[in-house]
């Protein structure tokens, strides 16, 4: 850490917000000027949209993420957390990965702390449940499928067999609807390669609770999604939840009880609930309160974006609807992100500071390879595009907004390599314990049990 009498900066978050905010100060600061100091939980940031593709494997896991001490090496990227913040003495404390916490005095404060899955206390969620917000659970889904494919071609149980075979998504938006496409090209593709399994023996149910899928692209391209993937034979059930899954029963409202091993959760995110323990302002659903320059209200030296505020959306507003807010999307959490880095500089030098400001561009989604739907707002036209095309329009959308050039050549590199290459489709599953195998080798034997004594024996006998 530094012991520098500079000013320091404190960005708590090293996701999008966090990320591309200390990107751009550390770009306009001048030398010296302040110190930049990143806290969060993991050396990495992760690109959100590629976790279905990665959970396919149609992209290395390895490079959806972005190591942050490499991007930004000017700056002190400290792995821990942020557990409370001392406004009136401005000092955060930080509990690292180990050892005792300890207090970090801060000139500056940026709150980009993001979302975490939105849950609700559903018996056996807990237990069963895979979210689909970090890579480390697009690995652990796409090894846990392949895995229900091994067992279901191994097995001679009919139960469990219909049971691995059986995967249910709840949520209907970009997360569920896209992992759900990419997951059942990835089993399609896989089953080509098993004895027992075909693609007709699976079950794929699609869950949520609004009366359509996809509300981002509107409610034609969201219809056409849904038939897209009924016609790959995915059961979709709207206007419905799941009451229950205890040791993998599902039981929706709706009546409808299966068995399945794989419970999929990709129902909304919430703002992170640790925004409760630093004494900020916060919105009706536990967002950061800032104002249209990302200053957080009643402050001069704090400043938040992303999915964890509550940002006021300037072109709604003007345009007469004034509780307009910013959806928590990746096009809004870059653009906020740079005019937040720009305003801290600002303020800190004592300039105005700008607004933030964004019409909406449009939004893509991804429904498996060469499969999607685009909805592209030009001025008051929007062109809705479907089928190949506006998967052309996801993939390159979503590739060029990928942090730093590394990470975009690696990620076209892998859609390149897969136009000529068959998909990988072997399930690491000892990736959960790797060090199983190498316990049971080195263990101590058990000793031998006592011999009895001849008398013992004779009366035994």
């Amino acid at each position: 850490m530094s012991t520098t009498e500079r000013p320091r900066i404190l960005v708590v978050g090293g996701g999008y917000v966090g990320l591309y905010a200390a990107r751009r100060i550390l770009k306009k600061m001048r030398y010296g000027e302040a110190t930049v100091t990143v806290v969060d939980p993991r050396s990495y940031m992760t690109y959100q949209p590629f976790l279905p593709e990665a959970a396919a494997g149609s992209i290395s896991p390895r490079h959806v993420v972005v190591p942050l001490r490499r991007v930004l090496p000017k700056a002190e990227v400290l792995t821990g957390r942020v557990t409370t913040i001392d406004q009136d003495r401005k000092v955060a404390t930080v509990a690292p990965l180990v050892g005792e916490a300890y207090e970090l005095p801060f000139d500056y404060l940026v709150i980009a702390m993001g979302a975490v899955s939105r849950t609700f206390p559903i018996p056996g969620l807990a237990e069963q449940g895979i979210g689909m917000k970090g890579v480390e659970e697009a690995i652990g889904l796409r090894n846990h499928v392949l895995e229900q494919l091994d067992k279901a071609d191994s097995t001679t149980d009919e139960d469990v067999r219909r049971k691995a075979l059986t995967f249910v998504f709840v949520g209907g938006g970009f997360a569920g609807a896209e992992t759900i496409g990419e997951v059942e090209d990835m089993a399609r593709d896989a089953a080509k390669y098993y004895t027992n399994v075909k693609r007709e023996d699976m079950r794929f149910i699609l869950v949520d609770a609004a009366d359509k899928i996809l509300p981002e692209v509107g409610p034609k391209l969201g219809a056409y999604g849904k038939e897209h993937l009924e016609s790959r034979g995915v059961e979709i059930y709207l206007s419905t939840s799941m009451d229950s899954c205890v040791d993998g029963h599902v039981v929706l409202k709706n009546g409808l009880e299966v068995d399945s091993s794989t419970i999929v959760w990709t129902a909304g995110v919430k703002p992170n609930p640790a925004l409760a323990r630093f004494g900020l302002p916060l919105g009706p659903r536990g967002h950061v309160d800032t104002s249209e320059k990302l200053q957080v209200q009643g402050t001069d030296y704090i400043w938040a974006a992303g999915d964890n505020a509550q940002v006021p959306d300037m072109i709604g507003r003007r345009a007469g609807n004034p509780n307009a807010w910013c959806p928590p999307n990746a096009q809004h959490a870059l653009r906020q992100a740079k005019v937040l880095g720009d305003n801290v500089i600002s303020g800190m030098r004592g300039f105005p500071q700008k607004e933030y400001s964004h019409a909406n561009k449009g939004a893509v989604a991804g429904l498996g390879l060469h499969k999607g739907v685009a909805m592209i707002v030009m001025g008051k036209v929007k062109i809705k595009l479907k089928g190949r095309l506006a998967w052309y329009m996801h993939r390159g959308y979503h590739g060029m907004a990928m942090p730093t050039w590394n990470r975009k050549i690696r990620v076209f590199a892998d859609w390149t390599l897969a136009m000529f290459l068959k998909r990988e489709v072997v399930s690491l599953g000892a990736m959960e314990t790797p060090r199983e195998e190498f316990y049971e080798a080195a263990k101590p034997a058990p000793a031998p049990a006592a011999a009895k004594p001849e008398g013992e024996k004779a009366k035994a006998s």
